[in-house]
């Protein structure tokens, strides 16, 4: 039992002892899945009838924005990239159209009403509202248009997994000495598209009241979870995939920023352990269960 408890303090020691923290490993990956990501949306900008150009606006999540961490083992495997459209917005079902865009969106947006199907989590997009923004005081004007379900297109050649859209490059990044990744230095990216809810949705309106026996996440942390909205991406429920109807358009709520704003605001220990687990299901879980 000594030895064993000698052992445990010297794996803990050399764990907390070699995780890196501020992000200094992964500044050369982000800079090229940027890169990677105007790659894409440039070859992905589409014309509006009008003749105007819209454009897709990427956020990277998953683990590369949620851990802050560096181990020495980093447990990233594929590279997580949302990408949301300008001229699209989604809004809570019954709610007023806003009148006011971060800048990022264009002067003309459909706007889309969230409706709730008959699984948890999983919505309809209704088209309701056609923003057109004013010059003069940069505010938006909203004019109803007929209501019609969002449906999506599956293109046949694509490689999908869940909402994603696999994109593979021959593209490596280097690693400082002694550190590595589970899936080695080959970048995958997994593109979601998705569309941008701003306001926090109805269907989780007791998410930021509810009761907590920790105070985590504190107050401060919750009003960043939900001044950031959600989005909403293109998957059906897995018992709704065999219905053609349904199939193409049945959407999911993405809480991803929100993933990204409650994993930073643990401590170095907490994301160390949250690590440590992934690591394990990505290679020794993960063998365990297949089949032999």
């Amino acid at each position: 039992m000594a030895d064993f408890r000698v052992d445990h303090e010297i794996v803990t020691k050399f764990v907390l002892d070699t995780c890196r923290l501020g992000k200094c490993m992964n500044t050369d990956i982000i800079q090229g899945l940027y890169a990677f990501c105007h790659c894409v949306i440039a070859s992905t900008k589409r014309l509006l009838t009008d003749g105007d150009e819209t454009e897709f606006i990427p956020v990277i999540t998953g683990s590369v924005a949620e851990l802050y961490i560096q181990p020495m083992l980093s447990c990233v495997g594929d590279h997580d990239i949302m990408l949301h459209i300008s001229h699209e917005l989604a809004i809570p079902a019954g709610t007023a159209p806003p009148t006011q865009l971060p800048d990022e969106f264009h002067s003309r947006v459909e706007v889309y009403e969230i409706v709730d199907s008959e699984f948890p989590g999983y919505v309809y997009l209704v088209s309701s509202y056609l923003l057109t923004e004013c010059i003069d005081d940069d505010k938006y004007n909203a004019v109803e248009c007929e209501r019609r379900y969002l449906a999506y297109l599956m293109r046949p050649n694509d490689e999908i997994r869940g909402p994603a859209h696999v994109v593979l490059t021959e593209e490596s990044f280097a690693f400082p000495p002694y550190f590595r990744r589970v899936a080695g230095s080959r970048l995958s990216a997994d593109l979601v598209y998705c569309m941008r809810c701003l306001p926090w949705p109805t269907q989780a309106a007791d998410w930021p009241t509810r009761h907590r026996n920790y105070g985590w996440p504190d107050l401060a942390t919750v009003n960043g979870v939900v001044s950031n909205g959600c989005d909403v991406v293109c998957v059906a429920h897995r018992q709704c995939r065999r219905d053609e109807w349904m199939n193409t358009h049945q959407y999911r709520l993405s809480f991803s920023r929100a993933e990204i704003i409650l994993l930073n605001s643990w401590m170095p220990v907490q994301q160390i352990v949250y690590h440590m687990l992934r690591v394990f299901v990505k290679t020794v879980l993960t063998t365990l269960m297949q089949p032999h």
